[in-house]
């Protein structure tokens, strides 16, 4: 029995030694952005951001500033709101919060980092805020692209509580941003379920909606109309000196939407990608 007891020691620290250290933590003061991970729970630095200048987002003015202006007052130590980026796709959700991210953190100092956490990983967002909590030289935005939650998904729950709930509540460092095409993170099917099957509907609803009230700051992107569409494409040929005539310019852009059945501000981008290839030019800033 010694003897089994021996190799199965043998095994283990064997196992102990090939496995990868675990990696060092990030220096917060060298990044400017991160990616959480959650197993084994870390941030990953981010070398370069990749986003447009703010200048390039059209059609979006008042989502914008609003944005803006919350970014600032919570960089500056100010009240500040969860802020939930909805509607429609490709209209420059998660460009705007990075663009607003670089835009203020340049009049910050340096002071503002922004983390992405994935969608699958916002159960363990109350661990990734008590590690935060401790970087008081700091001010983060935590940042979640295309969130939302499905009938079978708690995991909900967990960002309910990380928002403002729990006895320590959101540090006063941290904010969170999320995009999505929901505005109330649920799909309608879901919520309508549970209308028709809970014991009590009107509270099974709430519970399940309460989740963007944690959200102070909720900004609506809507389908952009064809002016808005032409000013983000011509800002984009503009930005990157495209070679090419107003008027071809144009008429590129309603043979492309019309052949994709939209605009939108991703619909003008991949135009441009197109249009730079088709030139030779890179898209380099």
């Amino acid at each position: 029995m010694g003897e089994k007891r021996e190799i199965l020691e043998r095994i283990a620290d064997a196992l102990e030694r090939l496995a990868p250290a675990p990696p060092p933590p990030a220096d917060i003061a060298v990044h400017e952005a991160f990616v959480w991970r959650s197993q084994p729970p870390g941030l990953d630095p981010v070398s370069k951001v990749n986003r447009v200048d703010l200048s390039l987002l059209r059609g979006i003015d008042l989502t914008r500033d609003q944005l803006i202006e919350n970014t600032r007052r919570f960089a500056n130590g100010l009240p500040a709101n969860n802020a939930l980026l909805w509607g429609a796709r490709g209209m420059g959700k998660s460009s705007l919060v990075k663009a607003a991210h670089k835009a203020v953190n340049a009049e910050a100092g340096g002071i503002l980092k922004v983390i992405e956490i994935h969608r699958e990983d916002i159960a363990s967002l109350p661990a990734l805020m008590g590690q935060l909590r401790k970087e008081t030289k700091f001010r983060f935005i935590v940042f979640c692209d295309d969130l939302s939650f499905d009938a079978q998904d708690t995991s909900y729950k967990s960002l309910k509580a990380a928002l403002d709930g729990g006895l320590e509540g959101r540090p006063q460092n941290v904010i969170f941003y999320a995009t999505s095409n929901r505005r109330h993170l649920l799909p309608r099917d879901m919520i309508e379920n549970e209308r028709s099957t809970a014991i009590n509907p009107s509270e099974a609803v709430q519970e399940k909606v309460s989740l963007s009230d944690r959200f102070g700051l909720w900004l609506g992107f809507h389908n952009c109309s064809q002016d808005e569409f032409f000013a983000m494409i011509e800002g984009y040929a503009r930005h990157y000196h495209l070679k090419i005539s107003a008027e071809d310019l144009r008429a590129a852009a309603v043979e492309w939407s019309v052949t994709r059945g939209s605009r939108s501000g991703r619909v003008a981008w991949q135009l441009i990608q197109d249009i730079a290839g088709r030139l030779g030019h890179t898209l380099d800033t």
